[in-house]
């Protein structure tokens, strides 16, 4: 089994320069494919961190609106209903909507407003500081707001909203800071309802006493039972759909079509990668027919070409995938927080792992083509 591995690292080091340069070619189509898979994540955490880390096991919809979060209305009064409904723990309004923060320096840029009952589903745990009052103009920041502008527990954030046709200004103060809590693809700052129907553009809601939202949170007695128990609830409560949080974030505007030209794009990566492999290694073994004939003549067996083979086309390709990684990862470190792009361990690991395995099939078609030479043949004796 030595005689293999031999030769393979023989050839490689005889010719170090050529097989150095294809593994850079490896590197950056490793590159290429860990960046897509990092930008998938990242847009996809973009537009569903916050529906899915939520902690509710169904969110309820208005009937009929196709699961769309802005067409959706509930009143108090179907909140109170689901609450009613056996099996139902505890449940919570949400509502949705965007303005602008206007940082000190002038910078400004836009935000989820979510607007939440404290203390019940919908409110994210913060990782510092504490929970939401409803009595107060406070306000729960996503990581991402505070790594794009350096807001911390205690600091003071002036939000602009278009009030009729008039720009004004709101100031809350940061009580909490939770994990990444993103919403369309915008970083999230959560209030009360109260602060919310005040702070969101459009006409303020005066009327506190008939809240509406777009969703209502419901966490259940038995999570497991969550599907038989979504039927339940729009059997007993008139006009509401009721879904699981992975169909919820699955039917936000633009996510599934988004979702889904990523990974076409990682594939036709992953493709270029074996179609670049197996023409490399092609070309690699037409210029060695004769040296392949020499090993057969001398009583080299196919078992043993065909494993010097794969032995080479194997260790090229670790080569280069590892500096394809290792580069990428240097890269990650210099991206803004502003850069959506994600790059998730397990991402990594099947991006590495599809490379790995794109190798050897790539150069399949080369050691087929060594294990057909005939010695004679490739000598030029045949004759």
């Amino acid at each position: 089994m030595t005689t293999p591995f031999y030769l393979t690292l023989k050839e490689i080091w005889r010719n170090r320069g050529r097989f150095l340069l294809f593994s850079l070619v490896i590197a950056l189509i490793t590159v290429l494919v860990l960046f897509i898979a990092a930008l998938a994540d990242g847009l996809g955490n973009g537009n569903r961190e916050y529906i899915e880390k939520l902690n509710g096991d169904l969110l309820v919809y208005k009937a009929n609106v196709d699961l769309s979060i802005g067409a959706s209305r509930l009143d108090r009064s179907q909140l109170r209903a689901v609450l009613r409904v056996p099996g139902v723990k505890d449940a919570g309004q949400a509502s949705f909507s965007s303005v602008v923060l206007v940082q000190d320096n002038g910078n400004k840029f836009n935000v989820a407003l979510i607007g939440v009952e404290p203390g019940k589903p919908g409110e994210p745990p913060v990782v510092v500081g504490r929970g939401l009052d409803a009595r107060g103009a406070e306000a729960i920041i996503d990581r991402n707001v505070a790594l794009r502008t350096g807001y911390t527990v205690g600091d003071s954030i002036r939000l602009k909203s278009i009030q009729g046709t008039r720009e004004e200004f709101y100031t809350v103060q940061i009580v909490g800071v939770s994990d990444g809590r993103q919403y369309s693809l915008q970083p999230s700052v959560i209030v009360s309802h109260a602060t919310f129907d005040r702070v969101r553009p459009g006409t303020p809601n005066v009327n506190t006493t008939d809240l509406v939202s777009n969703l209502i949170i419901v966490q259940l007695d038995e999570p497991a039972n969550w599907k038989a128990m979504a039927t339940v609830l729009e059997n007993q409560v008139e006009g509401i759909q009721a879904v699981d949080r992975q169909t919820a974030y699955q039917n936000t505007p633009g996510y599934s079509a988004q979702q889904s030209t990523l990974d076409t794009q990682r594939f036709f990566s992953l493709l270029i990668g074996v179609l670049v492999i197996g023409g490399f290694f092609q070309i690699q073994t037409l210029q060695k027919v004769p040296q392949i004939g020499m090993l057969k003549a001398v009583g080299a067996s196919n078992g043993l070409i065909a494993i010097a083979a794969l032995t080479q086309i194997v260790l090229v390709t670790i080569l280069g995938v590892s500096i394809g990684a290792a580069v990428t990862v240097l890269l990650s470190l210099t991206f803004p927080a502003t850069v959506p792009i994600v790059f998730s361990p397990m991402a990594i690991v099947i991006g590495v792992a599809s490379l790995m395995l794109v190798g050897p099939i790539g150069g399949l078609v080369s050691v087929r083509y060594a294990l057909r030479v005939e010695p004679l043949t490739a000598l030029g004796l045949a004759g």
